[in-house]
């Protein structure tokens, strides 16, 4: 029999009858797991790795190595870490950077007096090919 106020229940009033064709109550369900909101500090520097690249690129292109530093420690930052490997890759990469700029300023400035001194020797000596002190100039 069932309850007239509730039609699919069984019948309250009668503790004996029983409808045979229900079921037990379903077992609660389970707690939805938490979710990490975008920013929020987690176990893991997000940061991290593209520091380790940053660090390897800051050897051999300095100028991706640089970028990608900045770029690595703005991440760790914004996690609340602090990452050793982004900020040694922006040192390096300047530098390298400044080094290279100085290596090549000297390059183009030897190259440049060198020039010179062929330049000059060949307006001394005039048009041809000379030989002075074992060196052989070719002169237009």
């Amino acid at each position: 029999m069932t309850d007239p106020t509730n039609p699919g229940a069984p019948d309250s009033s009668n503790p004996g009858s029983s409808n045979p064709a229900s079921y037990p109550p379903a077992p609660p369900a389970p707690a939805a797991a938490p979710y990490s909101t975008p920013g929020a500090a987690t176990d893991e520097d997000p940061g991290r790795m593209l520091g380790i690249v940053a660090l390897i690129l800051a050897f051999f292109v300095q100028i991706a190595g640089l970028i990608v530093g900045i770029i690595a420690r703005k991440k760790s930052k914004a996690a609340g870490y602090s990452n050793g490997f982004a900020t040694a890759a922006i040192w390096i990469s300047i530098v390298l950077m400044v080094l290279g700029l100085l290596l090549a300023i000297a390059l183009i400035a030897g190259g440049a007096a060198l020039f010179s001194g062929i330049s000059e020797t060949c307006t001394e000596l005039g048009s041809g090919t000379f030989e002075v002190d074992g060196v052989t100039y070719e002169c237009p």
